[in-house]
C-alpha cells in the first residue's frame, strides 16, 4: 500500500526486453534499505524490486502491466523521469489517501490552463471509470494522490500547486500525455454496493 505522496524522482537508466520487461532505476534512495523483494510504486505501478546497487534497483514489468499502464504505451526509455515511492510502514503519516499501487487504466491530458501560480490539468477517463471520479474526490495520477476540483462527464481537472510540480514529474507534462490513472478505493467499494441496491 502507498498514500500517494511522491518521495523522489527516479531515473530510468536503461530498459531491456527478456521475455518481461526489465527496467534499472536510478534513486536517491537509500538502497541498502531496500530489500529484495519491495515494492515501490514508479509512476503509480507498483513493481518489485528484484536486484538493487549503490544508486540504483532493477524491476522485471510483465506485459499484462505493459499493455495496462503508460509504461507500455509512453515507452520507457533511458532518461525518462519516473514518481516513486516506497511502501507504507505501519506508523507512516497518511498524508494523501490510501493507494494500491494497481493501475485501472490511462487518462489523457487534454488541456493545462495556469491559474495564478498553479496549474489546472483536464483529463478525459475511460468511459468505464470516469463513474468513480466525483468532485473534492482522491485519485492517483501517476502515483501522486491528487484531489479532483470539478468532472464533466468522462473529463475531470485538478490543480497542480508549484510544490507539486516541482518535487514530482508534473513539471514534465504536456497536452496528448497519457497517465496513470487509478480510482479511491472507497469510491470503487460504493458504486459496488450501489449495484446490489438497485
Amino acid at each position: 500500500m502507498f498514500t500517494g505522496i511522491i518521495t523522489d524522482v527516479g531515473i530510468v537508466r536503461s530498459v531491456e526486453k527478456r521475455g518481461d520487461l526489465k527496467a534499472r532505476i536510478g534513486t536517491a534512495y537509500d538502497t541498502s534499505t531496500i530489500e529484495i523483494g519491495a515494492s515501490i510504486a514508479c509512476d503509480g505501478v507498483c513493481l518489485t524490486a528484484i536486484e538493487t546497487g549503490p544508486d540504483w534497483f532493477d524491476v522485471e514489468i510483465s506485459a499484462e502491466t505493459q499493455d495496462k499502464t503508460t509504461i507500455g504505451h509512453n515507452g520507457w526509455e533511458g532518461g525518462r523521469r519516473v514518481n516513486l515511492e516506497r511502501a507504507l510502514k505501519v506508523g507512516d503519516e497518511l498524508g494523501g489517501h490510501i493507494v494500491s499501487g494497481h493501475v485501472d487504466g490511462m487518462a489523457e491530458v487534454i488541456a493545462m490552463d495556469d491559474e495564478g501560480d498553479s496549474t489546472r490539468v483536464t483529463f478525459r477517463a475511460p468511459d468505464a471509470l470516469a463513474r468513480f471520479i466525483a468532485p473534492k474526490g482522491s485519485v492517483a495520477l501517476n502515483g501522486t494522490s491528487l484531489t479532483v476540483n470539478d468532472v464533466n462527464g468522462s473529463e475531470f481537472g485538478v490543480n497542480l500547486i508549484p510544490h507539486t510540480k516541482t518535487v514530482t514529474t508534473w513539471g514534465d507534462v504536456k497536452v496528448g500525455d497519457r497517465i496513470n490513472l487509478e480510482i479511491d478505493t472507497m469510491a470503487r467499494y460504493v458504486a459496488r454496493l450501489r449495484e446490489f441496491e438497485d
